[in-house]
């Protein structure tokens, strides 16, 4: 008797390789809760029944932005057919005390629970990168999984994380150590929502930019350097070039990598991350995520070139870059016994061999597996140097 798979009668063992088909929707608007609002509504499907049950997170620092934002949400999707409000549209604290206290989690499953959301129901998730975390962390646990529409309102998650398909918050006092992977239904990076954030916040998110454009397009890396002043000043045309580049560029390596929820052990998109973390968590969160991220990929830039051959001239850009960002490449509390804490942090996270990407040369990342800490005190000197030197 032969069996489905075509294996003998008497085999024990099955290794089965299937994949699972996903689409990732992102969109690009002006004003998705304004003129732009079909883009919106064309992502909420309606079920079986007719309808499409949405419930609604906010950030609170936008509603305090703009005191009219909750309406006009509100008014967008209860004057729309074929929408069904799941309750009230609700609010939560922005920044990364969202993903410290776990009565915020709670909080969001409660409502899922108390309106019936079902996984044909969307959550429809605006602002920044804590909340969409914490948002999405509890709609991909939810049910198995509750369609999520992310509005990224950050530099920082429109350039990156707002299309990444990891949702997490933070537990053990430990970055994102408590978490699920699950893509979200559709993503939309919307201009106007930028612009009730504060010119620290607004440059954060282009360390991300320059993270990706080292790992895999020189001419990008080479178009940030032209233009980090530009972008700094928040000139629109400048900014939005350098967020659409950088979240294609991550969403491509996300869809067309091949390991998009990390089997893996090498993460290459993590470039700069695994001391910014460690320096997030020691800070108590004083640093900004993108301000730790260009912290560490400055010293990153600067090992490379130390043991893995990356040039000076990579490492002097880069720096003058993120300088030109109005971003911080030092900082005090930084220090070795900080940077192999993070490494062995990151090595667990990862579970077995520790791999960390490099680079050799702008565009070709290399994974290596252990750190030099004679060379990693010289990096840390040279970017520590570097900064001194320039005042900062």
């Amino acid at each position: 008797m032969s069996d489905p798979f075509g294996q003998a009668a008497d085999a024990d063992r099955y290794d089965i390789d299937f994949a699972v088909p996903q689409v990732h929707r992102l969109r690009f608007t002006r004003d998705c809760f304004g003129e732009d609002f079909a883009v919106l509504r064309e992502l909420l499907q309606p079920s079986s029944h007719g309808m499409a049950r949405v419930q609604v997170w906010l950030d609170q620092g936008l509603a305090d932005w703009d005191a009219t934002l909750p309406h006009r949400i509100t008014e967008q999707l209860t004057n729309s057919s074929g929408i069904e409000l799941a309750g009230d549209l609700q609010t939560l604290p922005g920044g990364e005390s969202v993903k410290n206290d776990p009565a915020y989690v709670e909080q969001v499953l409660q409502a899922f629970h108390q309106q019936n959301l079902d996984r044909r129901s969307y959550v429809l998730a605006v602002g920044g990168g804590a909340v969409l975390d914490t948002v999405g962390y509890a709609s991909a646990i939810a049910h198995r999984g509750i369609r999520l529409v992310r509005v990224p309102t950050t530099t920082l998650a429109q350039a990156d994380s707002g299309v990444g398909v990891k949702n997490a918050v933070n537990w053990f006092g430990k970055k994102n150590w408590k978490g699920a992977f699950a893509s979200p239904w559709g993503v939309i990076n919307d201009q106007e929502l930028l612009k009730g954030l504060s010119d620290r916040d607004y440059c954060c998110g282009f360390s991300e930019a320059v993270k990706v454009a080292l790992l895999k397009d020189r001419r990008f890396f080479d178009g940030l350097s032209e233009t980090a002043t530009h972008i700094a000043a928040r000139l629109e045309p400048y900014a939005q070039a350098a967020i659409r580049q950088s979240v294609l560029l991550h969403l491509h390596h996300i869809t067309h990598g091949g390991d998009p929820f990390e089997v893996r052990q090498a993460r290459p998109l993590d470039f700069g991350h695994w001391s910014a973390h460690k320096l997030e968590a020691i800070t108590d969160y004083g640093l900004r995520h993108g301000e730790a991220v260009a912290i560490g990929v400055a010293v990153d830039v600067a090992y490379s070139h130390l043991r893995h051959g990356l040039s000076l001239a990579v490492v002097q850009q880069s720096l003058a870059t993120l300088q030109d960002l109005r971003l911080p490449i030092w900082n005090s509390a930084l220090g070795e016994d900080v940077i192999f804490d993070g490494l062995e942090e990151f090595r667990q996270h990862l579970g077995g061999e520790l791999t960390i990407t490099l680079i050799e040369q702008v565009g070709c990342p290399i994974d290596v597996h252990e750190i030099d800490r004679s060379a990693m005190r010289e990096a840390m000197a040279m970017v520590a140097g570097h900064a001194a030197n320039a005042g900062v």
